[in-house]
């Protein structure tokens, strides 16, 4: 699914966020650690190698919201933006905080003069957070954010399951078509 926002193309894919070759960021669901781990942690680690873990090691460790900023070493990308999303029913408040992961990855993509960057579906997973939620205030704040990128012209979403990618579908028509 692809959507035209202002001077931004969103997407939507069902896929793997770290075999993404076309876009220059790629965004890591992190662990506060920054190290390896399960989900999209683990994946984008992999695929990278070892030396994404030494050199997120001075970075370690951020709290939920921030994002930090790696080469992406063996990924197919330039670079991989870290950002500790919230445990859902226990950082409060979770939908600011989430609000946030997405915020300051865009603000830093935008520092680095970023052109295109991949979302997976931040906190979905081991913390919890219900896909509905987490879509539409992922998706609400790109809305929101749009009109103030100016290097970012695509903004991709790597949703590894169908359901996961049939909910981020449903959400984006209701909040860009409807």
């Amino acid at each position: 699914m692809r959507l035209q926002i202002s001077d931004l193309q969103l997407e939507l894919t069902q896929g793997d966020i770290a075999a993404q070759k076309d876009i220059e960021a790629v965004v890591n669901a992190a662990n506060a650690e920054l190290k390896i781990g399960g989900g999209v942690a683990g994946a984008i680690h992999r695929k990278a190698g070892s030396e994404l873990e030494k050199a997120c090691r001075p970075l370690a460790p951020i709290e939920p919201g921030e994002a930090v900023i790696t080469e992406a070493f063996n990924l197919p990308n330039q670079y991989v933006i870290h950002t500790l999303g919230p445990v859902y029913g226990r950082d409060k408040p979770e939908a600011a905080l989430l609000e946030k992961c997405y915020q300051n990855s865009l603000k830093l993509a935008e520092e680095y003069q970023i052109k295109s960057i991949a979302f997976p579906a931040i906190s979905t997973g081991a913390f919890g957070y219900p896909i509905e939620k987490a879509a539409a205030v992922s998706l609400e704040t790109i809305k929101i954010t749009a009109e103030e990128l100016e290097n970012i012209k695509i903004i991709r979403f790597v949703l590894y399951s169908s359901s996961d990618f049939r909910v981020y579908k449903e959400q984006a028509q209701k909040i860009f078509i409807d």
